[in-house]
């Protein structure tokens, strides 16, 4: 028995109690007709407990000696439980499996509890022991204890909106777990409408010990009983219904009487309706009464619940029979103050009589019983299942519940809330004119954010919730400090690999951890909103502003965050895209509003009442890392830039999925991680489909507009950076690719030939063809080009242009004319615009992507070639002219790498290296320029250095070679190979650990056997290898293989090397065999 067991065992017997009666007490004192009286006849007569003489124990008194009546004190004493019956530690606990229910697993939980034990003690039971789901909804069945018959459409409307109700809101439901009456109707209900999953069936039977069927079976401590449900139908007990999950059984010390259970019952309603719906929930579970026939018991204990305080809502099916009918006629004829008439008194008297079989006073009893349940009546409601207008009864018993508990509508928005009932929060709640306290709704929309209400944060977003107003630092970092489990240690264990250092318990995360994790994820030059340097400020200012309010006891709990600077500050006809590579600059009126909300900003850090930027990209951010796929779905939906945050969310799922599997502690999640991403990146594609199909040019612009939300990132970058090969292979994708590489040349065929042909003949560039303004204005361009006047290649005459300054495209901006053509216009005369034309085809020419690599290859093979040379003549003391030249070129080279690092987005040098060096060329690069440059140092001093520099030439001219590869890549060709030969290789490293094993494993014992007298050296390590590993490649060295021959002096044991060498060979073959078929599958 495990240590959890023993524990849980203890508790049970420590805490819960039995009853057994202890004092015998005849139920009659008639004169027994035998004298004296016989052993066999004290075995017939029953104590008040309903028990025998010899079903008692006389452990502490002593068995009557005699059953005469007699005169005296024992004469008028009364049988009671507290003075009759002994308590002692609870004998009966354990599991039922109920053996008549093959059609499902059928097994509940139970235990025997004395009837006054404490309600505190079996909920910790229900809680802690049992494992019970905290519940959010009590639901507690009275009706009939005997069997009856329900109308189907009662019986299809009580089964069904039961066990939805119950389900849908995580509800307990309260019987008396006997297998007769309505429990045995919630025991069908159970059974059709119930999941397989026994958490969620919380169906728990109250039930008296005493009435049980055969329940001494049922002693055991901790045991696993087998029962079967159908008792003797001659015996006057009951069974115990097979689809609940959990019995108390209660033991008052009688036997075959029911009744004891009520109480306790009650008691531990009241205990479960103190505790809190939810933890950060300060409503109390809230409690409703289902009422389905019954006798006069059941209108008692209506009345208990509709007075009590706060008073419990009862629901009454209609239709059921005697109570509930009784119930549901007395409420309708009574509505609107009606009083009843004399006549109609007469009938329900009547009516009362017939239904309990009772006599006219007690009739008149339950009348004003009635009379009195109906004072309470806005706590009860009836449904009628013949009604057409009447709603689903699931919805109807929550809106009972919502409507009779009589709380503020904030609580019954807790209430709907915890339930996750969002249809019966918008139709019973948020009502026209409800009025709302200050804060309640930004409440509720935190709360539903936390509990992962996807459904009601969409209802408060739909009935006016605004997020810029909502959405706080503090309330930010109070979600991503939710103690979620697995999903928070993960998320610290990420702010941890960003911060490179360790988190000490109880640690709060900050928004500026936040943002560590998010550029971590991301990588590269991605600097988040959080960590940048006004964020910072504004954020450091707003704690030291907490703190000094703190220390003078004036703080106050509602604090806000930072003021967005973002387009949302400044007018809607500012917003336009940005260009990628050199972005233009804004015109300085363009700025001014930006310099506004900046100057806001700064001068509004000291209050700490400035909001967060970007609202829904924040929360989106939240719900990704949160790991709530359902919430960032629905967050991805609102606010702008969809396409963005769809990249965003594969991005930063794949980057989990990847440090997942780095971590042993987190391998399971990997593959949600996974599917995670690639949902997000299906929904990107499909946005940029839809985009495409509507207009193509605009979905160009999306890709390479820059996103001042998002670190300025385009949607191109951020898809190449998350590998997203679906979207970059797209048609729209690979349309800009094309337009970006061709540039302004308008060109389809043998474009490689007459670009070659025109960098060799210049004047060829006037023959080739360019493209329109309009077919380049999806095309980004840098500052230097639209200075230069790339959009007045069209407008030849200067008064056309001046005509053509009325129209523009608004897509794009100013047109260039209104920026720098006009005012140059003015000055310049018509013969400097006729030549504007062939300047700038030429412009345009050189500036083309495509231009500048052909360039650059050509001038790389002219390097390659002159480099050559001068490794393979001899090296003179003084550098000839073409070594000038190749110094001249990689010297060059390494400024334009040093340049390149510097300009980089990263601002600390030590990121922008990280960054630089994250490439495998640029790891080429710098060392073949390292090597070069030691190279050309030696080369200028005398012999040996002279020499190794010249070899430090010849082995740098290896990396200027391998370096032609990358110019291979951008062939549609050659491209593929070279993906697939950089795949295998890295997929080929632990075959090659593999092969080096069994090759040292055999040149070691080959040199050993051979060489026995071998000095130490370091061509020991040579020898190892040298001749095993050509034999890889054929060369056996067939002389070699047998020592002796030759009349050789053979070392001790020579003769194994031959079968050593066959092993080898065998089974490097076999490995190398084994790489062919995995390269071919």
């Amino acid at each position: 028995m495990s240590f959890t067991a023993k524990s849980r065992k203890s508790w049970i017997e420590d805490t819960l109690c039995k009853r057994e009666c202890v004092r015998f007490i005849p139920s009659s004192w008639d004169q027994h007709r035998c004298a004296p009286v016989c052993q066999i006849c004290q075995n017939l007569i029953r104590c008040c407990c309903g028990r025998l003489v010899g079903e008692h124990s006389w452990q502490e008194s002593v068995p009557p000696l005699s059953f005469h009546a007699a005169s005296g004190p024992d004469m008028e004493e009364d049988w009671s439980t507290e003075v009759h019956t002994r308590a002692s530690p609870t004998n009966a606990y354990g599991t039922i499996d109920f053996e008549d229910t093959a059609a499902r697993v059928c097994r509940a939980k139970y235990v025997r509890v004395a009837v006054d034990s404490k309600p505190e003690a079996l909920l910790q039971l229900m809680l802690r022991e049992w494992q019970m789901e905290r519940p959010k909804l009590l639901l507690t069945v009275q009706g009939g204890t005997e069997n009856f018959v329900l109308p189907p459409k009662v019986m299809q409307a009580f089964s069904k909106g039961l066990i939805t109700a119950a389900l849908n809101t995580g509800g307990w439901i309260l019987t008396d777990g006997i297998n007769a009456g309505v429990s045995k109707y919630v025991g069908e209900a159970v059974k059709v409408f119930g999941g397989h999953d026994l958490r969620k069936r919380n169906t728990i039977g109250i039930t008296p010990w005493g009435v049980i069927d055969n329940n001494m079976d049922l002693i055991g401590r901790d045991v696993f009983k087998p029962y079967q449900p159908l008792g003797n139908p001659l015996s006057k007990r009951v069974c115990l219904n097979g689809f609940h999950s959990h019995f108390l059984l209660v033991d008052d010390g009688t036997l075959g009487k029911y009744g004891c259970q009520q109480g306790l019952r009650r008691k531990l309603e009241k205990q479960i309706q103190q505790q809190k719906i939810h933890p950060r929930l300060n409503q109390r579970v809230p409690m409703v009464c289902v009422v389905v026939e019954g006798g006069p018991s059941v209108v008692f204990t209506v009345l208990d619940y509709v007075s009590s305080s706060p008073p419990v809502p009862v629901f009454v099916f209609e239709g059921s029979g005697r109570a509930a009918d009784l119930l549901s006629f007395l409420h309708k004829q009574t509505a609107n103050d009606r009083q009843l008439d004399a006549d109609i008194i007469e009938d329900f008297l009547t009516r009362i009589g017939d239904e309990f079989g009772v006599e006219r006073t007690e009739a008149v009893r339950l009348y004003s019983v009635l009379q009195e349940c109906m004072d309470h009546r806005e706590s009860i409601a009836i449904f009628d299942s013949e009604s057409d207008d009447q709603t689903a009864p699931d919805a109807a018993i929550l809106s009972t519940t919502l409507k009779g508990t009589k709380v503020s509508p904030a609580e019954q928005l807790n209430m709907a809330l915890a339930w996750d009932q969002a249809d019966i929060a918008q139709k019973e709640i948020l009502v026209y004119g409800q009025h709302w306290p200050v804060g309640s709704l930004e409440k509720a929309m935190l709360d539903a954010l936390v509990l992962d209400r996807v459904s009601f944060v969409k209802m408060l977003i739909d009935n006016g919730m605004t997020m810029s107003h909502f959405l706080t630092v503090e309330r930010l970092e109070e979600l991503y400090n939710t103690p979620l489990g697995q999903t928070q240690r993960f998320l610290q264990h990420l702010v941890e690999d960003a911060k490179q250092t360790s988190l000490p318990a109880g640690y709060r995360l900050s928004l500026i951890d936040v943002g560590l994790v998010i550029e971590y994820l991301i990588g590269g030059a991605y600097r988040s909103t959080y960590t940048r340097k006004h964020f910072r400020a504004a954020y450091s200012r707003m704690q030291e502003t907490d703190r000094r309010w703190d220390s003078s006891g004036s703080f106050s709990k509602q604090r806000f965050g930072l003021k967005s600077n973002s387009r949302r500050s400044g007018p809607r006809q500012d917003l336009h895209f940005f260009r990628t590579a050199q972005p233009y600059k804004r015109k300085e009126q363009d700025a001014a509003p930006g310099k506004t909300v900046n100057t806001r900003l700064s001068s509004g850090l000291g209050d700490a009442s400035l909001q967060v930027p970007f609202n829904f990209n924040d929360l989106f951010v939240w719900a990704v890392l949160q790991q709530r796929q359902q919430m960032a779905l629905f967050l991805w939906q609102h606010g702008e830039e969809t396409l963005t945050r769809a990249i965003v969310g594969c991005k930063l799922y794949r980057s989990m999925a990847v440090e997942a599997q780095l971590s042993s502690m987190y391998d399971n999640i990997a593959e949600k991680f996974k599917a995670d991403s690639l949902e997000f990146g299906k929904l990107a594609v499909d946005v940029l489909d839809c985009a495409f199909r509507q207009n193509g040019q605009m979905a160009m612009k999306l890709l390479t507009s820059e996103m001042e939300a998002w670190s300025h990132f385009t949607c191109l970058q951020l898809a190449v950076s998350s590998c997203h090969r679906p979207f970059v292979s797209h048609s729209c994708t690979q349309t800009l690719l094309t337009d970006l590489w061709m540039g302004p040349l308008n060109m389809r065929k043998n474009s490689f030939i007459k670009i070659i042909l025109s960098l060799l003949l210049p004047p060829a560039i006037l023959m080739l063809e360019f493209k329109s303004k309009a077919e380049m204005c999806h095309v980004p361009q840098t500052h230097e080009a639209m200075l230069f006047g790339l959009d007045s290649v069209k407008s030849t005459p200067a008064p056309q242009a001046t005509a053509d300054l009325s129209h523009h495209d608004a897509e794009q901006g100013l047109p260039f004319y209104e920026k720098c053509l006009c005012p140059v216009s003015r000055s310049v005369s018509n013969v400097k615009v006729q030549w504007l034309p062939w300047i700038t085809r030429i412009y345009d020419f050189y500036t083309a992507p495509v231009v500048k690599f052909w360039f650059h290859t050509m001038s790389y093979l002219c390097f390659l070639m002159l480099f050559s040379f001068v490794v393979l003549v001899k090296m003179e003391a003084r550098p000839s002219i073409q070594e000038w030249l190749v110094i001249f070129y990689i010297v060059s080279t390494a400024v334009e790498k040093t340049r390149e690092v510097l300009m980089s987005e990263p601002r600390k040098l030590r990121q922008k290296l990280k960054i630089w060096f994250s490439e495998y060329w640029n790891i080429s690069d710098f060392v073949a320029i390292l090597l070069f440059l030691v190279g050309l140092i030696l080369r200028w001093h005398a012999d040996p250095y002279r020499t190794a520099g010249r070899i430090a030439y010849c082995l740098d001219i290896i990396f200027w070679f391998i370096r032609v590869l990358d110019l291979l890549a951008v062939n549609q060709h050659a491209g593929p190979y070279l993906t697939m030969i950089t795949k295998m290789t890295s997929n080929m490293f632990f075959i090659v650990v593999m092969m080096a094993i069994v090759l040292l494993s055999f040149g070691v014992s080959r040199k050993a056997i051979l060489s026995p007298e071998e000095e130490p050296s370091w061509s020991l390590a040579r020898d190892i290898v040298f001749q095993p590993y050509w034999m890889i490649f054929g060369e056996v060295y067939a002389g070699e293989i047998d020592q002796c021959a030759g009349g050789n002096s053979c070392p001790p044991a020579s003769f194994l090397t031959p079968f050593l060498q066959g092993v080898y060979m065998f089974v490097q073959y076999i490995i190398m065999v084994n790489v062919l078929i995995a390269s071919i599958i």
